[in-house]
């Protein structure tokens, strides 16, 4: 006699929320499948370090089946998906259809361009490994080209870095950029004029840090103005055609290197129908997380949108967030598979924090605001054992103390990209 067949959940996405869920679901009776276009989990938080130097690739990241190696009803299936048919619970991707019984969409977000998705091959956004490798090596590009070019601007072009938004990732790289300027390039570069390098921060609302206190937000903008960089709130980017990163006013500046960090949306995939998304792309979803009519498919992390008095437009897109999601849709899966009643969602809010370079972070927490060194400490620890295995915790932990005492951290090495001839 055949055991009975067990019903297959799948996960779309290994990132902070799909990762959490699979580990969480592993005891129930279910297969669980994870479909994700890489076979790695990232720390994205991180992403800037490995764009500035300050830690190695494979300190971030993490193979997926390695994750899974003690958990026998999990599968790992490397491939992206590109649509899901609702009715018929089947989920289209680049190795074929794949069926469910229950579905979780945890794909995460991409950069939101806004007015600037025509020229978005022209920015450099932060979101993936290749996307701070890429930077990493155009920085480093730009920085040797600068010594060999006998054009004031063309040289003024290349070592000029500006950076588009002034949220938590805009001020982690401005930082790192800044002391990288300061410490590391004058012992890399000594024959470069740093004097004509300039370091920029623009954000179109009143103030850095919007997510954060005004607290925090003052903190941050004495810090980055002690390191040099140069900050301009209520400024409205137009344009960019390579060279010139045009504003409002009609003012521009030279610039071979513009990161974009201004705003996130959902990884939509098609589907669903068109009352489900929201205009950032993310899916409507009630309070147990069940997207809104559709049956046993969920949806949680930037993919989500709950909305409440609290959050009207769906709670923060942060890890936090889908990590806590996670946990709770497994409990209410295993109540569903039992016929008990799902429990709703609440959002603990834990606080927020972001770090402007060496001994400089603030912090949000739910009792405390800090500032400084003791809270570039909590950070700098909660960072380290975030990550995934104790290699990543102890070899991050080694560069980052190295760092530390010696002012000092290694560029990274310029990666030409390639194409096979056919």
């Amino acid at each position: 006699m055949n055991p009975k067949k067990r019903d297959r959940l799948v996960i779309i996405g290994c990132g902070f929320g799909g990762l959490a869920l699979a580990k969480k679901l592993s005891k129930l009776p279910l297969e669980i499948l994870v479909i994700d276009k890489n076979n790695f989990h990232t720390f994205q938080p991180l992403l800037y370090q490995v764009a500035t130097g300050g830690l190695e690739a494979e300190n971030i990241v993490y193979p997926v089946r390695k994750i899974f190696r003690k958990h026998p009803r999990i599968f790992f299936r490397m491939a992206e998906v590109t649509s899901v048919r609702v009715e018929e619970k089947l989920v289209t991707t680049t190795i074929g259809e794949i069926a469910f019984d229950y579905l979780v969409m945890a794909q995460g977000s991409t950069d939101n361009y806004l007015s600037f998705e025509p020229d978005k091959h022209q920015l450099f956004p932060l979101k993936s490994l290749s996307d701070a490798l890429n930077l990493s090596s155009k920085i480093m590009q730009n920085l040797e080209r600068s010594l060999v070019t006998r054009n004031y601007q063309e040289r003024e072009e290349a070592v000029n870095i500006a950076i588009v938004g002034a949220g938590p990732t805009g001020l982690e790289l401005a930082g790192a950029i800044a002391e990288m300027k300061k410490y590391v390039l004058p012992l890399d570069f000594p024959e470069l004029d740093l004097s004509i390098m300039h370091i920029y921060l623009f954000e179109a609302a009143p103030r850095i840090l919007g997510s954060m206190s005004e607290s925090a937000s003052a903190h941050a903008l004495d810090y980055l103005v002690r390191l040099g960089v140069e900050l301009k709130t209520e400024t409205r980017v137009t344009g960019y055609d390579g060279h010139q990163l045009l504003f409002e006013s009609g003012e521009s500046i030279l610039t071979s290197t513009v990161i974009w960090t201004a705003g996130v949306k959902a990884m939509e995939i098609k589907g669903f129908p068109g009352t489900s998304y929201l205009k950032n792309g993310r899916l409507k979803v009630d309070e147990f997380n069940r997207v809104l009519n559709c049956r046993d498919i969920f949806a949680i992390g930037d993919a989500a949108a709950h909305a409440s008095d609290s959050f009207p437009k769906g709670m923060p897109m942060l890890a936090p967030v889908a990590i806590q999601q996670a946990k709770q849709l497994a409990g209410n899966i295993g109540r569903l598979i039992q016929g008990k009643p799902m429990v709703p969602f609440a959002f603990r809010d834990k606080g927020v924090m972001a770090t402007i370079g060496r001994k400089r972070a603030v912090a949000d927490l739910r009792s405390w605001k800090l500032h400084g060194l003791f809270a570039w400490l909590i950070w700098m620890f909660i960072h380290i054992m975030s990550l995934i295995g104790f290699k990543n915790k102890l070899l991050t932990f080694i560069q980052w103390s190295g760092s530390y005492f010696s002012y000092d951290k290694p560029l990274g090495i310029i990666i030409p990209t390639t194409k096979r001839k056919e």
